[in-house]
């Protein structure tokens, strides 16, 4: 099998959850499939591992609705012999609808969401079209990969779906298994003396790309509503925020126990030397890949109901507590609980997130039956 994937966006580098969720799936999943990546200019080539990157598509918005964009990706469809058309997100489903009647291939939807959902959350007016666009693509795939068993399900009821064409394609984790209890510990040693912080007072994480509205509110969740109640437990800690696109006003502030630190190169430094993961996202849709993340490098966390979608607690060993979306009073409360929680992730988590099982889930179920 030969594939050829669309994805409409740049995501090489990858730096944000989606970006690498994208980089990863075509890493390990190149391991079964000779795989061709079609992308926009703005992506890096030299940062594809496994596979081919062409970024032969424009930049310019008008690109979804550029019909010589067909034309380039039929050329490469019959230069690689490609059986098999990935498409990251729906909004390409004209374009890969065309190409599968034009040149045989199967069509694969990979979605990361359920986009006329997401952003009917977000208020945007223009929604349903979104939503009946994003059904029509879906129903014209011969296999449908979904970030989580939620949207999985939705979509069959909601979009008259086969089951037998769906599979839920999680995001994932490249840690096979949990880090040895010493090098948790280096890390931790490290993270304190470099931020000047004593080694009792437990490190909490938070971190996101802040330019997306439901983590900008989520960081106002966790500043004005959740450290103060905090605050009054009389408890030592400190909150470590990460990430991209802070808001000026916010870095400039001082906010008692609370360390804004913005990007950082090494951030396994901080997801192995911090003991609690904290997710108050309360808005949006799809799996919330740093809790994933968080999670694989064994922290114990704390996260909202909407922010634990596709996560199974039951995987967890009692390391993930879920509270009620905007109930912060439950949720600092939680936070004190896991602070003394010792327990270490077990290897059902990993079968299910490690990457090279979820690809291999993924080239079984396009290749069918033996």
């Amino acid at each position: 099998m030969n594939i050829i994937s669309l994805v409409s966006y740049p995501f090489l580098p990858a730096r944000s959850g989606g970006q690498k969720g994208i980089a990863l799936f075509y890493k390990y999943f190149s391991r079964h499939h000779e795989v061709t990546v079609i992308t926009t200019r703005k992506n890096q080539p030299d940062a594809a591992v496994g596979y081919e990157l062409l970024n032969i598509l424009p930049n310019a918005r008008s690109r979804y609705f550029n019909p010589f964009i067909f034309f380039r990706v039929r050329k490469q469809i019959r230069e690689k012999k490609a059986t098999h058309l990935i498409l990251e997100h729906p909004y390409y489903g004209w374009l890969g609808i065309l190409l599968k009647k034009c040149c045989g291939v199967r069509l694969v939807v990979h979605s990361h969401n359920m986009e006329g959902k997401r952003w009917k959350s977000l208020g945007k007016w223009w929604w349903p079209i979104l939503w009946n666009y994003e059904r029509f693509t879906h129903r014209q795939a011969d296999f449908n990969f979904f970030i989580q068993d939620e949207d999985r399900n939705y979509a069959i009821s909601a979009f008259g779906l086969d089951p037998a064409s769906c599979l839920t394609v999680s995001f994932g984790t490249e840690i096979p298994g949990p880090l040895p209890l010493e090098a948790r510990q280096a890390a931790r040693s490290q993270l304190h003396e470099q931020l000047q912080i004593p080694g009792h007072i437990p490190l909490l994480l938070f971190n996101g790309a802040f330019g997306y509205a439901p983590n900008r509110e989520a960081l106002d969740s966790l500043l004005f509503k959740i450290n103060p109640i905090l605050q009054g437990k009389g408890i030592p800690y400190r909150i470590l925020v990460l990430g991209l696109d802070i808001p000026e006003a916010i870095r400039q502030a001082s906010y008692p126990s609370v360390l804004v630190l913005g990007f950082v190169e090494n951030l396994e430094l901080y997801l192995n030397g911090c003991l609690v993961f904290l997710n108050t996202v309360v808005s949006g849709g799809g799996i919330k890949t740093k809790l994933v993340e968080a999670l694989a490098y064994n922290l114990n966390a704390v996260s909202t109901e909407n922010g634990a979608i596709g996560i199974d607690p039951a995987l967890c060993n009692g390391k993930l507590v879920i509270c009620p979306d905007q109930d912060w009073l439950f949720f600092a409360e939680a936070i004190l609980r896991v602070i003394e929680l010792d327990a270490t992730m077990p290897p059902g988590f990993y079968d299910h997130f490690y990457w090279a099982n979820i690809t291999r889930r993924a080239a079984n179920f396009i290749e069918g039956p033996k």
